[in-house]
This record gives C-alpha cells, sequence and structure tokens, in this order.
C-alpha cells in the first residue's frame, strides 16, 4: 500500500490509526521515504563521517514534529530500532540492514528572541543557522569550533565551545527540549515540568528520544580577539609544555587550545606552513583587543611563522580552529585530565609529527573555569573538574579503523593515571560501554541508567552512544 492507496485513507486520517490500520511508512510519513532501493538513498543517508554511514531499512525525511512522532510511533509498532542524523559528524554505531533513519535535516529554523537572549532551535540546525540568526542582535550561542556540527546533538553531548571557560557547557544553557519518547509522545521538556528526563538529556546524549527542537540561552557577545598562531615545531618543539606552562594564570574570558599536526606540502597551504610539522594555538578571548594581545605576548614571543590573531565578529569564529568542513573518514578518542604531566608532552609531540606513518593530530583543550562549577539547574554533563582534554585524531580508511584505535589507545594509556574520564563529545568511533560509563560519575550513571530504562526498556533508540537499562550492564 502506498501513500495515496485509498483503502487506507478511506478509513482514517489520523495517524495514528492509519498504524493500527496495517499502513506502510509512505502512509503514516509526511515527508519523503526512502529505501535501499529508491532515488536519494544514499544522499540522505551519508553523514559528516565517512569511515562509516547508516544503511537502514527506510529513511525518513523528516520535515516537522508530526513526521518523528509518526516515525517513531510505527518503527516501536513494527519493532525496529530507531537512529537519527542531523549531520552525522559523531556516527559511531550505524544501523546496517535494518531500522529506520530519521534526517531532520530539513528542520532547520531558528527563531531568536532578542528580549530574553534565547534561541529556539530546530533538530537539525547547524550552528551555522543560529550564529547567523543571532548575530544581527549582538547575541550568539555558545557553539563550538566547526559551525558545521549540529546545534541539539552537540548540546545534548553537554557542548565545549569557543566561550566555554566564561559561560560553561552549552548543556548548561538550555530551558526547554522538545522530545519523542519511545511511546510516541511528543514531550515539552523543562526544569520544573519533567525535571530527572531534564537532568538526563542535558549531557545523556540521545538516548531518550528524538528531539524536535530546544530553546537556549545566547549571550550578549557579537566579537571577540580570536584565531590562531602558527608555529614551526622543528623550531619550537617545546610549544605545547609553554602553552600549559601559560594556561595556569588565565582569567576566564580567554578559552584556547593547542594542536599539533603536520601540514601537506600542497600549494594551497601558506607557504611558513607548507609541508612542516605545525603546532596551531586558538584563541578566543572576550575582552578588547588591546588586553588579548598583552595576554598572549608570551605566545608571541615564541616566534609563530603566521599570527592570524585579530578582533573578528562572531560570525566568523570559524577561523579560532580552522577545521576542515568537508565530510570525510576519521577516529579520534580523548581523556579528561586533572592536569597536564609536562614530561609526557614531548611524546605527544613526537606522536603528531609527519615521520609517524598514520597522521595522527594532537590536541590540549583548557578547561575550568565556568566548566568547572555547577550549574543553576543540575544536568548530567560529567567530570567538571578536569582542567584539560587531551583529543587524538587520524584521518582513517575503513581498513585502517583498528590499527588506528590501537594506535590511539597507546598514545593515551600513559595518560591513565592523570584522567578522570572521557568526553562523548570528543569520541570519534565505536564506543564501548566502559567508555560510555567512564564519562559520567559513578551515582550519575546509576540514575541515567535507571531514566533510561523507565522511558526506552526496550532500546528503541540507537543513539552514537548508547546508555544501556541497567548500569550493570
Amino acid at each position: 500500500m502506498s501513500a495515496t492507496n485509498p483503502t487506507i485513507r478511506a478509513m482514517t486520517e489520523n495517524r495514528d490509526d492509519l498504524i493500527s490500520a496495517g499502513a506502510t511508512w509512505d502512509d503514516v510519513v509526511g515527508g519523503a521515504v526512502r529505501r535501499p532501493d529508491s532515488a536519494g538513498y544514499d544522499d540522505e543517508r551519508v553523514g559528516f563521517q565517512l569511515v562509516a554511514a547508516h544503511r537502514p531499512a527506510v529513511v525518513v525525511a523528516a520535515r516537522n514534529s508530526d513526521d518523528i512522532r509518526a516515525a517513531v510511533r510505527f518503527a516501536a509498532a513494527e519493532g525496529v530500532p530507531v537512529a537519527v542524523q542531523a549531520t552525522g559528524h559523531g556516527l559511531a554505531t550505524p544501523l546496517d540492514g535494518t531500522g529506520v533513519l530519521i534526517s531532520t535535516r530539513r528542520m532547520t529554523a531558528v527563531t531568536v528572541n532578542a528580549a530574553e537572549r534565547t534561541a529556539w532551535v530546530e533538530a537539525g540546525a547547524r550552528w551555522r543557522d543560529v550564529i547567523d540568526a543571532a548575530g544581527p542582535h549582538g547575541l550568539a550561542p555558545l557553539s563550538g569550533s566547526l559551525p558545521g556540527v549540529g546545534a541539539v546533538s552537540y548540546t545534548l553531548g553537554g557542548g565545549v565551545g569557543l566561550m566555554a571557560r566564561r559561560y560553561g557547557f552549552a548543556a548548561d544553557h538550555v530551558r526547554r527540549i522538545d522530545l519523542v519518547t519511545a511511546d510516541g509522545r511528543l514531550r515539552r521538556v523543562t526544569a520544573t515540568g519533567d525535571p530527572d528526563l531534564f537532568w538526563a538529556l542535558r549531557g545523556g546524549g540521545g538516548n531518550f528520544g528524538v528531539v524536535t527542537g530546544m530553546e537556549i540561552d545566547l549571550v550578549p557577545v557579537d566579537r571577540i580577539h580570536g584565531g590562531g598562531l602558527f608555529f614551526d615545531l622543528a623550531r619550537t618543539p617545546e610549544l605545547a609544555a609553554e602553552w600549559y606552562r601559560w594556561t595556569a594564570s588565565l582569567p576566564e574570558e580567554m578559552t584556547s587550545a593547542v594542536s599539533m599536526l603536520p601540514f601537506p606540502d600542497l600549494p594551497g597551504i601558506p607557504e611558513p606552513l607548507r609541508g612542516r610539522h605545525v603546532g596551531q594555538i586558538q584563541i578566543a578571548f572576550l575582552g578588547s583587543a588591546k588586553d588579548g594581545d598583552e595576554l598572549v605576548a608570551p605566545l608571541r614571543a615564541l616566534g609563530p611563522v603566521f599570527d592570524g590573531l585579530q578582533e573578528i565578529p562572531y560570525a566568523e569564529s570559524a577561523v579560532v580552529f580552522n577545521e576542515p568542513d568537508q565530510p570525510h573518514a576519521y577516529q579520534g578518542e580523548n581523556l579528561l585530565l586533572r592536569d597536564v604531566e609536562p614530561t609526557g608532552l614531548p611524546a605527544l609531540t613526537t606522536l603528531s609529527a609527519p615521520t609517524n606513518p598514520t597522521m595522527c593530530v594532537v590536541g590540549l583543550r583548557h578547561l575550568g573555569g565556568a566548566l568547572s562549577r555547577p550549574p543553576a539547574v543540575p544536568n548530567s554533563v560529567g567530570h567538571r573538574a578536569a582542567g584539560y582534554l587531551l583529543g587524538v585524531l587520524s584521518p582513517t580508511t575503513p581498513n585502517q579503523v583498528d590499527a588506528v584505535r590501537a594506535m590511539h589507545a597507546t598514545a593515551l594509556e600513559p595518560w591513565s593515571a592523570h584522567a578522570v574520564g572521557r568526553s562523548l563529545n570528543f569520541t570519534f568511533g565505536a564506543v564501548d560501554q566502559d567508555t560510555v560509563r567512564a564519562a559520567f560519575a559513578p551515582q550519575d550513571y546509576r540514575r541515567i541508567t535507571e531514566i533510561k530504562a523507565a522511558l526506552d526498556p526496550q532500546l528503541l533508540f540507537r543513539p552514537n552512544f548508547l546508555i544501556p537499562p541497567s548500569a550493570d550492564s
């Protein structure tokens, strides 16, 4: 039966009744439905992460919350799993031959309330959409290093952004989440209306349903003193240690990171960086250019070969990290550290060198500040005591995945004694239950599994990282 079947349509126009009447996906979903033999199926299922892609039995191209609700109810009735994809940056465990993938990438509306300093963000909106909507009002969201990332998935995982040390996690600034749960209900989840679920959603990812939209705080920022300082690590091999020492006494208005990687010898690369082992210090300062320049003076004294630090509109904040915005294949892992052990930094510098047979980008992010304080409304984001985040990431072909993951594990193992846990937003690849458990405090992990058990005991939803319905799983 198709979406135009007169027998089905004559019985009822109510989507719930259609499901009970034995309808098909085409009958109950208003948006396009793609199957493996449909035109557009591959375009719909493939996301930003190209190591793997969903291969579901059905893709629902949702246009609104009604489509999402119908898809969830129909999947529950059919007993098939549900995954959601807006941009596919963090894809870890794809559907393979079964289930339904709900694509939210058409749901990109953003509505700004300038007086309240809030924005309503639909499920598929990227941070670029929010930045562009907020900017004319002199406001900005707590977005991350790459504006192309989906705003909802980023926020549900915590969200460590360019202004994190001043304002905390993006998850700390959510006012409301609209969510379709496994029973097919569209719930308005707030701190007062559903406090347990509101706590779990902000940090627990997509484990509890399909988010159709969220209301978030905006902050009064229209410009930052930001960009990158680039160094030739052959000349400045101690860069990571110097950056670490520099972070010891910074104000919360300064959020920074350091990355080390080999730059290819290609015509599009600036000559001072082409074919070199590069250290890049990323700066986002919420203050005047004068104060920012005074703060970074010790770093400039180290002799950058390229200086891209300047006052910029927040709309241009992508230049701070200057990350690739085209889909590609990669794997990555991380540790949240109490502190950095300087004696271990030379090994990380060597790991990132061009001599490594497999390219590895090594990064350290400075945490602390507002990230270390509990939010006004508690949430499940874990390990706020971490002072730094250590991440490793490698471009990866599918047949290199095992070798790359082994290399990452070997690189991070010496740092395990300093680790307090992991950040799931910075884990790019398959995630086991020990990794998921390590993202939360023990008591929070138990609580979040109990909420999962109450809302989705059948594991209908298959998010990028799966919280089991039991802490003992």
